[in-house]
Parts: structure tokens; sequence; C-alpha cells
């Protein structure tokens, strides 16, 4: 795969997710972007690195509540440790499926593949804003059993969503195919506490030829529509705890909302 066909002369937000995350599967296009980014937003890093660890503890929390099957919306780089590593920690029988369309996730696909043999990965190569691709994509209909509960996860996916994207249709359409016992996880950013800084690097991302919108607390809700929601509800991350599940961290502790500009929530599907 050459340079022209992963179109490393453009930024792409999951390269430059993972130039936060101090990952090296990003180009020149992508650190130019990611520096404007932070030069805009210092704290978009702590963004990223919250998010990380939100996704390892939503995944560690359901799989030790017997989720088996895990179907990871909008992938983005490959970063140790990654969901089916969380996941096949607690159960090594765990499935999950990956989903992204960015040539340079599909490049690195061998690497989320790699997992425990009593389990199963599989990558699906596809665009979210399109369920049906996703759903019969016979990668994932190998892998996963729809008849039984799968966690659905859109972590730092949906604020790249415009309202013109249909975000909640999406969300809604591939909810609508699992299982009842099913759950949804999701991250999404905010300008509820900084909308000056977030703002400012919307604008970065924007310029970057990357639309992203992101929402209020409220329109965060509106994914929960229909779906009984696991307290505390939507909340920031570093206070989003569940039977002491919170972690003091070097990444979560002692950071402030407005650092922080996400809401995190997780809902199962009655």
């Amino acid at each position: 795969m050459t340079a022209t066909d992963l179109r490393t002369d453009r930024p792409h937000s999951a390269r430059m997710y993972d130039y936060y995350l101090g990952g090296r599967d990003n180009y020149a296009a992508d650190r130019a972007a990611a520096g404007r980014a932070i030069a805009a937003f210092p704290s978009i890093i702590v963004i990223a690195r919250s998010n990380r660890v939100w996704m390892q503890r939503a995944t560690r929390f359901l799989a030790e509540r017997g989720v088996r099957q895990f179907l990871d919306i909008g992938t983005g780089i490959p970063t140790s440790p990654n969901l089916h590593e969380v996941a096949q920690d607690v159960a090594a029988d765990a499935r999950v499926v990956y989903v992204d369309r960015d040539p340079v996730v599909r490049a690195q696909a061998a690497r989320l593949l790699r997992g425990a043999p009593e389990g199963r990965t599989a990558f699906v190569e596809a665009d979210a804003g399109d369920p049906a691709s996703v759903l019969d994509a016979p990668e994932l209909t190998a892998t996963l059993d729809l008849s039984r509960p799968v966690a659905l996860s859109f972590n730092a996916v949906l604020h790249f969503f415009p309202d013109d994207r249909d975000p909640y249709g999406v969300v809604g359409r591939l909810m609508g195919a699992l299982a009842p016992g099913s759950y949804l996880v999701l991250s999404h950013v905010t300008a509820d506490f900084d909308p000056e800084g977030i703002g400012r690097a919307v604008q970065v991302y924007e310029s970057s030829g990357i639309p992203a919108q992101v929402r209020s607390k409220e329109e965060v809700e509106r994914f929960l529509d229909g779906l009984e929601i696991v307290p505390p509800g939507v909340e920031v991350p570093h206070r989003w705890d569940t039977d002491g599940l919170a972690e003091a961290s070097r990444v979560t502790a002692d950071v402030s909302d407005a650092e922080v500009s996400c809401y995190v929530a997780l809902a199962r599907k009655p």
C-alpha cells in the first residue's frame, strides 16, 4: 500500500488521536494538524487519554458482567491494550469485531487480530455511516451471533458525525439490529465546560478538512433514548463510577471537567 493510498498528505482524525496518545502511526500532516489543535486547546491530550482509559474500564465492566461479544465502531489505530485485549483478559472466549474505513487502520488490521486463541477477532472495512454495510459484512456475521447480546462501542467517534450524517439514526439502526441485553458504550466531546477552547479545537479540525460537531449533555443523552441507562448516566469520565469501579490514575486523577471536556455513558437494551 502506497503513501497515496493512505492519503498521508492529509491529516486524519485517527492518526491525530494516535499522536495525542504518543503513538507512531502518524505522518507529517497529522502531526502538523495535531500541533495546531494542541496549541488551540492544550487539554485535547487529556481528552484523548481519558477516553482511552474509559474504553478500557467500560470494556472490563461489561466483560466482568458476562458480555462476550463486542462491536467497536471507528476503531482507530491499534494501541495496546486494545478492546479485545481487555475483554479477553477477563474472558478468553470473548469475540470482537472492529470497524473502520481508514486505510491506515486497514493496513494495521493484523495487529488488531492478535487475540486469545479461545476467542475471535475480526476487522470490517466499512463506513459506520452505512449501518447495513457493517451488519452485512461477512467478517461480522462469521464472528458475532447477533441473536445474543453485543456491546456496541462508539468511543470518540460520534463528534465526527455532524447532524447531516444522521448520527442518531446510525446509532439507532445498529442498536436495533442487536439482541435484548446488548449495550451501547459511548464517549463524546462537549463544549459544556470550555466552549471557547473546544471551539478553537473544532476550528482546527474543520480547517483541516475534518468535519466535527460537539454536543451538549442533553444532545448526548438523546443517543440513549429507549435504553436502560447504567448509573451514573451521562457523566464526565473521571466521575463515572459504579460499584467503586473508578480508579485513581495519572490520566484521570486531579483533572477538571474543562480539561476532560467529554461525556461518557453506558446503557442496556431492554
